[in-house]
Parts: C-alpha cells; structure tokens; sequence
C-alpha cells in the first residue's frame, strides 16, 4: 500500500490517504470498512467526529497554504 498523505483542504477537512489507521484516545481502532480514503473533522461541527461530515460549509474558513514550522526546540 501507499505511504500515507494528509491534506489539509481549504475551509474544509484533513484529508488522509494511504495506509494507515485511526485510534481513539485508548488505543481502540476504529473501523474503516476498508477505506483507504477518510476525511477527518477540522471545524467541529460533524456530527460524525472524528470524522467530516460536510457540516463545515460555510462556517469554517482556513485559507491551507504550506510553511515552514519553526525549528524544534531543544530537550533540556
């Protein structure tokens, strides 16, 4: 399988790609039903969490253009 991409719609949700696997907070797996293409909720609005509902239209806006992060801090 592919490696896994994430992309950060405009006004929209975090799209993932690929191989890779969603757990809750304990450990558990979500079932995917075999997808290897989910959206995941940037706005908080899907009833779906964590999953997109498509509840975000026009009440989320996020202009998703790359940049750099600043460099890491370093470990004490």
């Amino acid at each position: 399988m592919a490696a896994t991409k994430i992309t950060v719609n405009s006004n929209g949700s975090l799209k993932i790609e690929g191989d890779f696997e969603i757990v809750d907070r304990n450990g558990g797996v979500y079932d995917l039903g075999g997808r290897d293409i989910v959206s995941i909720c940037r706005c908080g609005l899907s009833i779906n969490k964590p999953f997109c509902d498509g509840s975000h239209k026009g009440h989320f806006e996020h202009d998703a253009v790359a940049f750099s992060l600043p460099p890491k801090k370093p470990l004490l």
